[in-house]
C-alpha cells in the first residue's frame, strides 16, 4: 500500500503557464469576472505530491499515466494530496488508488445534480470587439487570449499543442462537459453580461434556443435559460422582459447589480425603489418570480455594488419572489487572505449571513456556490468549510443550491467529486455549531433545492435519466471508454 509522502516544503509560485495535469485544478481559475492570483505555495505542494503519488500508484498498477489517469485512482490522488496538505477534509482512502471497486463503493447512490449556473460562449458575441475598450465588460477577444494561456493536461500528445478555439467556448462543448463528463442531471444556461441585454456573451434569444434545442434533442428536460433583466434602462427594460417571458418563455432572471450597460458608469442596488422595484414589479407581473443576481467576486467599475446587503430589504418587500445570490457574496479569494486570518470573518458572506439571522422571517433569499466552492476548496479548505457551516447555518440547508459556473472550469465533474467528499471537521462543528455535511445535506444542495425552487419533481426526472437521448448517450460514451479533456477554459496567470 502506498503512504502519502510529507508536505514538501513551501516552494515558490507557479510557472506563468499552467497544464492542469491531475484530476482537480492546482491553480486559481477565473470565470473572466475577476482577477486571478498565482498559484499558491500550498497549491504547489499538492501538486506536487499528487504527481509522486500518480506516477508512483501507476507503476505499481502497470499503467501509464495517461491510462492511470483515466481510472477513479486519479480522483483518488488528488483528493489524497489536498488531504496531505491542508488536513482532512476530504473522506477518501489510500486503498481508492489501486481499487475503482474501493472508490465507486464509497460514492453511494448517484445523487440528482441541478447545476443553477452553467456557461458557454455565443458564437456571435462582440465581433468587433468592441468591448475591450469598455471598462468592467467581457470581451471576446480577451476570452480567446485568456483561454489561448492555458493547455490540455499533457495527457494526450495529440493535444499537446492546442492553444484554444473559439470551439471550446461553444455549446457544442459545453453538451459534452457537462452532460457527458460530469455527473449533472439538470443545468440551467446563464450569461455574463454586455453592452446590452440582447448584446450579452450568451443573449436571452440564444439561452431561450439553446434550452429548447438541447430539450427537444434529449426528449426530455435537461435545461432551463436564464433570461436578462437591466433595470438602469428602465421602460425599455420592461419592454424586454415581457418579450423575453411571454415569447421565450425564459424561467428565470439574471441580475447584474455591479455591471452596467453602455452609457452608464456605475451600478444600482437590488433594493432602489425607483430603479429596481419596477424590474421586480414586472417579474411579478410576468409570473417569472426568481431573481439570479450576481453577488460577490466584484464584477464593474464600482465594486462595491455587488456586495448582497440590499437583497435584506428587497427580499422582504418583494416576499413572493426568490431571490437566488449568485457567488454566495464572497467578496472574493483574495480578500479571504487578506481578512481571514485576522477576523474568522469570510468578506461579504460573514457580514450576510448575520443580516439574514436578524431577519428570521426571510424564506425567500437562496445562496448559491457557483466559483466560490470551486475556488475556496482548491485554495483554502477550511474557509470553504466556514463558508458551508455559516450559509447553512443562517439560511437554512433547504436554500443552498449547487452551482458550478462551467465549463469556465471545465467539466463540473471535479467539483461534483471534491464535494461529494468534502466535510466539515469535527472540531469546526464542535466549536461553531455548523450542521454536518451528511448524505442528507448534501442531497439537498446537490440538486433538491433548485428542484423545489424551478418546480421540477425529481423523482420524475430520475426516472426519465436512463431513457432520454442525453442519458443514453452517456451511458453508451462511459461504456466505450470516456475521454475527459482535462481542460479549464477561465483564466489562469503565472
Amino acid at each position: 500500500m502506498a503512504s502519502i509522502p510529507t508536505p514538501f516544503p513551501r516552494l515558490p509560485s507557479a510557472r506563468k503557464e499552467t497544464t492542469f495535469q491531475f484530476a482537480i485544478p492546482t491553480q486559481i481559475v477565473s470565470n473572466e469576472e475577476f482577477i486571478p492570483f498565482c498559484q499558491t505555495a500550498d497549491q504547489a505542494r499538492v501538486e506536487q505530491i499528487a504527481t509522486v503519488l500518480v506516477e508512483g500508484t501507476a507503476a505499481r498498477r502497470g499503467f501509464t499515466r495517461r491510462d492511470f489517469m483515466k481510472t477513479t485512482g486519479g480522483m483518488a490522488a488528488a483528493l489524497l494530496a489536498m488531504n496531505s496538505v491542508f488536513g482532512r477534509f476530504f473522506d477518501i482512502g489510500e486503498v481508492e488508488l489501486f481499487e475503482s471497486v474501493a472508490f465507486a463503493e464509497q460514492q453511494g447512490a448517484p445523487y440528482f445534480i441541478f447545476d443553477v449556473q452553467t456557461h458557454y460562449v455565443g458564437s456571435h458575441y462582440d465581433p468587433t470587439n468592441a468591448e475591450d475598450r469598455r471598462k468592467g465588460a467581457v470581451s471576446k477577444e480577451a476570452l480567446l487570449a485568456l483561454r489561448r494561456r492555458i493547455r490540455d493536461a499533457g495527457l494526450n500528445p495529440k493535444l499537446a499543442g492546442d492553444r484554444g478555439t473559439i470551439d471550446d467556448l461553444s455549446w457544442k462543448n459545453f453538451v459534452k462537459e457537462v452532460f457527458l463528463d460530469s455527473e449533472t442531471t439538470v443545468g440551467l444556461i446563464s450569461t455574463p453580461p454586455g453592452p446590452y441585454p440582447q448584446e450579452a456573451v450568451v443573449p436571452p434569444k440564444e439561452m431561450a434556443h439553446i434550452r429548447d434545442e438541447i430539450n427537444r434533442l434529449a426528449g426530455s428536460q435537461r435545461m432551463l435559460a436564464h433570461g436578462l433583466a437591466t433595470p438602469q434602462l428602465g421602460a425599455a427594460d420592461l419592454e424586454f422582459m415581457a418579450m423575453q417571458a411571454e415569447t421565450m418563455k425564459v424561467d428565470a432572471w439574471k441580475c447584474y447589480t455591479g455591471s452596467c450597460p453602455k452609457g452608464f458608469d456605475r451600478g444600482w442596488w437590488m433594493d432602489d425603489e425607483r430603479i429596481a422595484y419596477p424590474m421586480l414589479a414586472q417579474a411579478r407581473k410576468l409570473k417569472v418570480k426568481r431573481v439570479c443576481v450576481h453577488k460577490g467576486l466584484p464584477l464593474g467599475p464600482v465594486p462595491e455594488y455587488n456586495h448582497p446587503k440590499d437583497l435584506i430589504k428587497a427580499a422582504k418587500d418583494f416576499s413572493d419572489i426568490d431571490f437566488l445570490v449568485y457567488h454566495s457574496g464572497l467578496r472574493s479569494v483574495a480578500s479571504v487572505d487578506e481578512v481571514f486570518a485576522k477576523t474568522g470573518e469570510i468578506p461579504w458572506t460573514t457580514e450576510f449571513c448575520r443580516m439574514k439571522q436578524k431577519e428570521p422571517g426571510i424564506s425567500n433569499v437562496y445562496m448559491e456556490l457557483g466559483s466560490t466552492f470551486a475556488q475556496l476548496v482548491t485554495t483554502h479548505p477550511a474557509v470553504c468549510a466556514h463558508l458551508l457551516g455559516q450559509i447553512i447555518q443562517a439560511f437554512g440547508v433547504d436554500h443552498v443550491l449547487w452551482g458550478t459556473d462551467s465549463i469556465w472550469y471545465g467539466t463540473p465533474q471535479w467539483q461534483i467529486e471534491a464535494f461529494r467528499r468534502f466535510q466539515i471537521p469535527d472540531q469546526l462543528i464542535d466549536k461553531h455549531h455548523y450542521q454536518p455535511l451528511t448524505r442528507q445535506v448534501k442531497e439537498q444542495i446537490f440538486g433538491l433545492n433548485a428542484a423545489r425552487v424551478f418546480g421540477i419533481d425529481a423523482t420524475v426526472k430520475r426516472n426519465e435519466l436512463p431513457k432520454d437521448v442525453l442519458g443514453q448517450l452517456r451511458m453508451s460514451y462511459l461504456e466505450e471508454g470516456p475521454e475527459p479533456s482535462r481542460k479549464v477554459y477561465g483564466w489562469v496567470v503565472g
